[in-house]
């Protein structure tokens, strides 16, 4: 329930729900316009012109939400298994050792909330150091810090708070698991920590993103459902979901408060914030995410200028996204690029060489969703340009089959040389491997690898921020704001 604030209700909409259908019910809407007299599709009058394209991908989101939910458990306990082998093996220094160690009754058994328990993300990519060749004042220094903190959050609350006070020697805020509304569940993570050895003091607001053997995160990306706010634009649905939309479609600029009422990311971060930065006058923030956490962390400032929430936004010292799937339409990337440039906040959205998860939802007349703002693209030889949108945007162009397979090829051979010719920090394990041969078949998996977004801010071009710099002084009517 809304107190008495302006509140932003979404009148146009298109709510998908999966867990509503029946299968010939299904298969109807590929033939017959009138969706919405779909059981399992709430929304407003008029959608049924939509043209069959349109529907032919309401039927495939719904179906694959749909397999995901009938797979969800089974699919959790895979995960759970696989990680649990791979943090046995860690444990017990090896296959070998295992093996020892159960011939002698001597097995360590992991612990699943400990801080040594990694995520599968985590045995792709070990690495938990900071870089330090990249200091605070650096131009480098906030995408490369934030990429390590959107790496680290997918890790339990133990390994993150054991990471941030004793390898970083920062404020470990805490981490949090946040209400979905609309699916009646925890559906969103996020973990905040505070660095004051830096001046001004930072505090840095990390979302998680999605986990290979999560089958609500897989669904909440599956979902094309949108909702389309006033002087906002379209959102992608399941990601506003995620972040704090209300059972009536609205984003109200303060919710009632009660006892059983479960805490949603977007308020509660929200009200963190301003406690915290009352703290220090001098005090900023930035936000980040891979993933599904990426596109959480640009519409977050997106709500909040929604609410016009200005003391917060002029607090605001960039975002910072890896792996960034696409959130709006054009009128909500142009709704953000003004409030960016209102505000001067930088937000950098990267994104490596095949990556697939940057190409999503597809890009056309039909479904709307666009990209905005300034996008650091990186080639598999981390060679890093500025661009407006990344190349082959849509990713399944039937002419870029063979360059990804090659390039797939170049990047599973690279996995065995680039320890020497970057240095030891740049191993590559037998996991991420695994996830190499998978790319011979579809290279967008590997590509998003957090592997690959810690060495584009370690490897990359080291004067590309000065290219943005160069691009926004020499544009009059930029749209790419000031970089830190």
């Amino acid at each position: 329930m809304a107190l008495n604030r302006s509140v932003s209700i979404s009148k146009n909409y298109m709510l998908l729900k999966p867990e509503d259908v029946r299968f010939f019910d299904l298969i109807r809407i590929l033939f017959f316009r009138d969706i919405e007299k779909r059981k399992f599709v709430n929304c407003p009058e008029g959608i049924h012109e939509e043209p069959f394209k349109f529907r032919w991908l309401v039927f495939v989101s719904i179906l694959a939400q749909k397999v995901l939910q009938c797979v969800s458990t089974p699919l959790a306990w895979f995960g759970n298994k696989i990680e649990m082998w791979l943090n046995l093996l860690s444990t017990n220094h090896g296959f070998f050792k295992l093996v020892w160690n159960f011939m002698l009754g001597k097995v360590v058994i992991p612990d699943k909330l400990s801080a040594t328990y990694l995520s599968l993300y985590g045995h792709v990519d070990g690495r938990v150091e900071l870089d330090k060749n990249i200091k605070h004042g650096d131009s480098r220094y906030y995408g490369a810090f934030s990429v390590m903190a959107a790496k680290i959050s997918y890790e339990n609350k133990d390994y993150i708070k054991k990471t941030v006070e004793d390898l970083w020697k920062m404020e470990f805020l805490g981490f949090y698991d946040f209400w979905n509304e609309i699916q009646e569940k925890a559906t969103s993570q996020v973990f905040m920590l505070r660095d004051k050895n830096v001046d001004p003091e930072l505090i840095v607001v990390a979302f998680r993103g999605t986990e290979p053997f999560d089958a609500d995160a897989w669904c909440t990306d599956f979902d094309i459902s949108w909702y389309d706010f006033p002087g906002m634009g379209k959102v992608h649905g399941g990601f506003i979901k995620a972040l704090g939309l209300q059972k009536d479609a609205s984003l109200p600029e303060e919710i009632e408060k009660t006892n059983d009422q479960h805490a949603t990311a977007y308020y509660s971060i929200r009200d963190m914030l301003k406690d915290l930065l009352q703290t220090n006058e001098k005090s900023k923030f930035i936000v980040t995410g891979h993933s599904l956490g990426g596109a959480l962390a640009i519409l977050f400032p997106a709500v909040l200028a929604l609410h016009k929430e200005e003391d917060l936004l002029k607090r605001l010292e960039g975002v910072y996204t890896f792996g960034q799937p696409r959130v709006g339409d054009d009128e909500f990337g142009e709704f953000m690029k003004e409030q960016l440039k209102n505000y001067s906040i930088p937000y950098y959205r990267f994104v490596y060489c095949n990556d697939i998860v940057p190409r999503l939802p597809y890009d056309d007349s039909t479904l709307t969703f666009k990209h905005f703002g300034t996008c650091l693209y990186y080639n598999s030889f981390y060679e890093g340009k500025v661009v407006e949108e990344e190349p082959n945007k849509n990713y399944f162009s039937p002419l870029s089959l063979l360059p990804k397979i090659i390039n797939a090829i170049w990047e599973l051979i690279r996995s065995f040389i680039i320890s020497y010719t970057k240095g030891p920090d740049y191993k590559e394990g037998g996991t991420l491997r695994v996830f190499r041969l998978i790319g011979l078949a579809i290279a967008g998996i590997p590509a998003h690898t957090n592997q690959e977004y810690v060495n584009c801010t370690r490897l990359g071009t080291p004067d590309l921020y000065q290219t943005v710099q160069d691009h926004v002084e020499s544009t009059t009517n930029s749209d790419v704001p000031n970089i830190v």
